[in-house]
């Protein structure tokens, strides 16, 4: 496949948040819901790889139900129009998306309302009529605060699973520690941390968002939370031999989709990881 097209958007992305600190992210993410007309990581659908995985790969995440029928919660930061949100409630999780901006969650409040059936396989019918179809929503908040907690039922012992798709890579990487900490401090015990690692190809030098993420990045965030990670002269992560902390999740699948969104397709291959990671 060609990428000419996915370069010319990735670099039209890149040049929307140049010169502007990450403290400023949050408002030209903001801006660019709002004009509408240029959200190039809006591919339809959820993507293939999460669908094959929650359909396949189970025995990795909590059952969306337990024996006395109490609902197991997912949480989908940077859900952008709330694909992934009826997809985890199609298999019978509460799900939940997070957006740092307000229009975005505007844009999902109306595409949840009905989501139907999915424009791939049926992928948002219920997937398990014993479990139902759980909660979907879209909160407004900062995924490094707490105050959007309180409308997904507060904290307690965290999220059962947590998905990361697009969401580290449109962060900058000074901010990767804190994604670690705050991934570490959400997810429930025996909870499941599922990451689609994208852009896994791209140079490091390159910038962004999104930012260079190949598999080496979550490794070496996830083995120590919350502290910082080395990188080389050519800003790629240098994978190290530090003992894991007492705070580590533990990778326990890695694997390449045998599909995924055409973007991370280049000259046939999948570029794109999937990591399933356990406290």
């Amino acid at each position: 496949m060609s990428t000419a097209a996915p370069t010319q958007k990735q670099d039209r992305l890149k040049a929307h948040f140049s010169n502007h600190t990450p403290e400023e992210h949050s408002k030209r993410w903001d801006d660019l819901w709002s004009a509408g007309d240029f959200l190039p990581w809006d591919r339809g659908y959820a993507n293939p790889a999460l669908i094959d995985a929650l359909a396949e790969r189970k025995d990795l995440l909590p059952a969306p139900k337990n024996a006395s029928g109490k609902r197991a919660r997912a949480l989908v930061p940077g859900c952008g129009k709330g694909y992934d949100i009826a997809l985890f409630a199609a298999h019978g999780y509460d799900s939940y998306g997070l957006e740092v901006s307000e229009n975005a969650v505007k844009v999902s409040d109306e595409y949840l309302k009905n989501p139907g059936e999915g424009p791939l396989e049926g992928e948002y019918k219920v997937f398990d009529e014993a479990a139902g179809r759980g909660t979907m929503k879209c909160l407004l908040g900062d995924f490094f605060e707490d105050a959007w907690l309180e409308s997904a039922g507060g904290l307690g012992e965290g999220f059962d699973v947590i998905y990361d798709n697009t969401f580290l890579c449109a962060l900058h990487p000074t901010i990767r520690p804190q994604w670690a900490a705050r991934m570490q401090q959400l997810l429930a015990p025996g909870g499941a941390l599922i990451c689609l690692e994208f852009p896994t190809h791209k140079p490091p030098k390159s910038g962004g968002p999104p930012f260079s993420l190949p598999p080496t990045v979550h490794e070496e965030l996830l083995k120590r939370p919350g502290e910082d990670i080395s990188y080389d002269e050519d800003e790629k992560v240098q994978s190290t031999d530090r003992p894991e902390s007492d705070k580590a999740l533990h990778r326990v699948a890695h694997w390449k989709p045998r599909r995924t969104h055409d973007v991370a397709i280049i000259n046939g291959e999948v570029k794109d990881w999937v990591s399933v990671w356990h406290k």
